[in-house]
């Protein structure tokens, strides 16, 4: 039985976005259960190279890269190593990202993502590094409130940090159910349909996988590897992801605020940008798409061009 929720996020948008052609070549940095590989392959006689960092998902693609005949080629790591995993297959005329955590993680209780299954402390999108239990039973009080204020925007979260160290006094925290439970009792349920536990639980898996850091360094990495006229899609998840993806994206296009008239005009740039936005807004799931998938609720899909002028950088 298949399990509930597997939907590529955004995916008509997605396609709409990239136009996928004939003899093209993709990248699809977050393979996952293979949704958007799958549709670009489908969509034109196209080849795809597509990442993963999870062992367990580059498994699950084998049979689609039987299938393929040739036109999918798997690479296990992490995206913001496109270049060195992929890069030389390129240049590229779309490469996308889907952001959020795979649902087949969340549906996995042994991978310890989802506080509505009682599971390992874990969070890894991978099988290598610190877990969660040994940031959540390691990291002192001050680090904990850091970790999750900065990337969970947990506003209680020196109250949290607080009940996590005084609970692993008694014994180490060692499953989702007793993390969820010690956060709940700290923070008080603000609005129905909203787990108390769902910040800090971003924050935790944020810190594991260095998702903000893998971002960063992709954003300055998966412009490059752009054919002419290829395209650049990314779906984020929440409000840290989605600052850091527009000012990047605008920042290539041109499109950052001009200068003070302070600035010395050596300072001043004043070259023609090499990228434009395909859209000034973020596009939002469809009616239909939140009917079918809540967990799509907060993506938001940016996406940038690289100019027919200019070229791929080696």
């Amino acid at each position: 039985m298949q399990r509930e929720g597997h939907f590529p996020v955004m995916l008509p948008e997605v396609l709409d976005t990239l136009a996928p052609q004939d003899g093209g070549v993709y990248l699809d940095g977050t393979f996952g259960g293979g949704g958007y590989s799958r549709a670009l392959l489908r969509s034109a006689s196209c080849t795809v190279h597509a990442i993963d960092r999870d062992p367990d998902a580059i498994k699950r693609g084998q049979p689609l890269v039987a299938a393929s005949e040739g036109r999918l080629h798997l690479h296990q790591g992490t995206f913001s190593a496109m270049k060195e995993l992929a890069g030389h297959h390129g240049p590229f005329n779309g490469i996308v990202l889907d952001l959020g955590v795979s649902s087949f993680q969340l549906d996995q209780e042994e991978r310890g993502f989802s506080f509505r299954h009682d599971g390992p402390l874990d969070m890894r999108m991978s099988t290598d590094g610190l877990s969660a239990a040994d940031i959540v039973n390691g990291e002192k009080e001050q680090a904990l409130a850091d970790i999750l204020y900065h990337y969970g925007e947990e506003r209680r979260s020196r109250r949290v940090a607080r009940a996590i160290i005084e609970s692993r006094q008694s014994g180490p925290i060692q499953t989702t159910g007793q993390l969820a439970d010690i956060i709940r009792k700290a923070v008080p349920k603000e609005r129905p349909n909203f787990d108390p536990a769902t910040r800090s639980f971003q924050a935790i898996r944020i810190a594991v996988n260095d998702e903000l850091g893998e971002l960063e360094r992709t954003l300055e990495t998966a412009p490059g590897l752009l054919a002419p006229g290829g395209i650049f899609c990314i779906v984020t998840f929440h409000s840290l992801e989605d600052r850091m993806t527009k000012r990047a994206l605008a920042r290539l296009a041109g499109r950052m605020a001009g200068p003070s008239r302070h600035t010395p005009l050596a300072m001043q740039q004043t070259e023609a940008p090499s990228f434009e936005l395909l859209h000034t807004r973020p596009r939002t799931p469809s009616d239909q798409e939140l009917n079918l998938n809540p967990r799509s609720r907060s993506a938001r899909l940016r996406a940038l061009r690289r100019l027919p002028a200019h070229g791929a950088s080696a």
